[in-house]
């Protein structure tokens, strides 16, 4: 098990406190130089900051960790309790267009007024506290959601689970999606050791959810650990794809069939709406939800960025979106790919932070895409061009590679190459979608 860094690993900055109306840019642009580090492991910090704050949930909390699948569980637990008719908040990051995205309320990002008195509330009650950006904005989206009368949050874990922020509030249910290799400089180089940072959201006597079909032992291992009460997918309960586009779910309580497919593409998102029913149903005296509520609410689910389809205008190309950003991530792409096959070519417009495992990732998608369109990301962490196409010969990419200055030249040099048959794949990381995302809603404005 990794060790918590200690509290004075990294001092506090000396930086001055936003004016009184300061907008939300001056807030995010403040909490970033607070730390001397963007991550620090650890929970010391942030519920010392929690205490001075008082914050005590009154409502059921929902925490979510994993590798791959979070966003999607996520957004799955929010629209059928939404069905059901409850307020729900949701946590969650990066985010890809604005940072609202990443605390919202009943589906919508809540407003920068919101937000920018929680922040100054936060900040009020740090002291000298060195919080790192996700701290802060995870203390501040539980003062939001404090304010909110709301009948459940869902927390999305940052990264790994025992150290996240987020757990620094009991969860009433934890679900763990899936478990792979990433983030191997915080949480080790083996699922094994990955599967018990993830493993640290579960609580004594709480309910535990872990939808990965072949998880590590060390899940129970923890499970046991830390007492709580582990319902593990192809164990106590399995999903099963049906005739007819509909799925069934098996548990020891009796099967739920004829569910309707999750509005989210792929056969993997049944393995996270199963750990969503189930966790929903260890909530019931709470949270009762029914068949028609469910179905609704799993028609009903959207998430950006997540096998998102774009059609700029009849005739032109497809525009395939997906954040996938490591190998697990990438096979399951790669399989949705083959389950929504097109008639012409598939053209990737890829480019990832330079501390992703990038070879991997295009060896997992490599036979499913014709030509690749990569470029660098100007960011601290993002990796050039030059190691693009490195890491593509690692992986021994047989198919065109063309160089391109940025994400978003890659993009409209895949288009002016794509027909009107052919799909353009934008993957890679956040960055990369977001440039492209932000492009096509641009001119999606300018046409209305």
């Amino acid at each position: 098990m990794l060790a918590p860094l200690r509290a004075d690993a990294a001092p506090a900055l000396r930086v001055r406190r936003p004016r009184q109306g300061a907008d939300l840019a001056a807030w995010l642009a403040h909490a970033d130089a607070l730390h001397a580090q963007t991550i620090d492991m650890g929970l010391e910090r942030v519920v010392k900051v929690r205490d001075a704050l008082g914050l005590k949930p009154g409502f059921p909390l929902i925490t979510v960790a994993g590798t791959n699948g979070k966003g999607s569980t996520c957004a799955l637990l929010a629209s059928v309790l939404g069905a059901a008719g409850y307020r729900v908040g949701v946590y969650s990051s990066p985010h890809l267009l604005r940072y609202n995205e990443r605390v919202r309320i009943d589906g919508a990002p809540v407003g920068d007024a919101a937000l920018c008195a929680a922040y100054a509330r936060v900040e009020g009650a740090r002291g000298h506290t060195p919080l790192t950006p996700f701290e802060f904005g995870t203390l501040a989206a539980m003062c939001v959601f404090a304010e909110a009368d709301l009948d459940a949050a869902v927390l999305e874990v940052g990264l790994g689970g025992r150290l996240d922020a987020v757990n620094a509030f009991d969860a009433d249910c934890a679900i763990v999606t899936s478990i792979g290799i990433d983030h191997v400089e915080y949480l080790g180089p083996t699922r094994e050791s990955i599967a018990v940072e993830k493993s640290g959201v579960f609580r004594a006597g709480r309910p535990a959810i872990c939808a990965d079909p072949e998880p590590p032992a060390t899940i129970a291992q923890e499970a046991r650990r830390l007492g709580a009460r582990l319902l593990q997918s192809g164990r106590d309960y399995r999903v099963r794809r049906d005739p007819g586009d509909t799925w069934t779910l098996s548990r020891r309580s009796g099967e739920l069939g004829g569910l309707p497919l999750p509005a989210l593409a792929g056969d993997v998102q049944l393995h996270n709406a199963g750990a969503c029913l189930m966790a929903l149903e260890t909530l019931a005296r709470t949270l009762p939800v029914d068949a028609a509520q469910i179905h609704r609410g799993l028609r009903q689910v959207q998430l950006i960025g997540r096998f998102q389809r774009w059609r700029r205008h009849p005739g032109a190309p497809e525009v395939l979106l997906d954040v996938a950003h490591n190998p697990h991530a990438a096979q399951r792409l790669a399989l949705t790919l083959t389950q929504h096959p097109v008639p012409g070519r598939t053209l990737a417009v890829f480019a990832m932070l330079r501390d992703k495992d990038i070879a991997g990732t295009a060896q997992a998608l490599r036979d499913g895409v014709d030509a690749w369109f990569v470029a660098g990301i100007a960011e601290r962490r993002g990796a050039s061009a030059a190691d693009m196409a490195a890491a593509l010969d690692a992986a021994q990419v047989q198919r065109t590679v063309h160089l391109s200055a940025s994400p978003l030249d890659a993009y409209r040099d895949a288009l002016a190459s794509a027909g009107p048959d052919d799909r353009v794949l934008v993957c890679g990381s956040f960055s990369t979608v977001a440039a492209v995302l932000r492009e096509l809603e641009a001119e999606a404005t300018a046409g209305s």
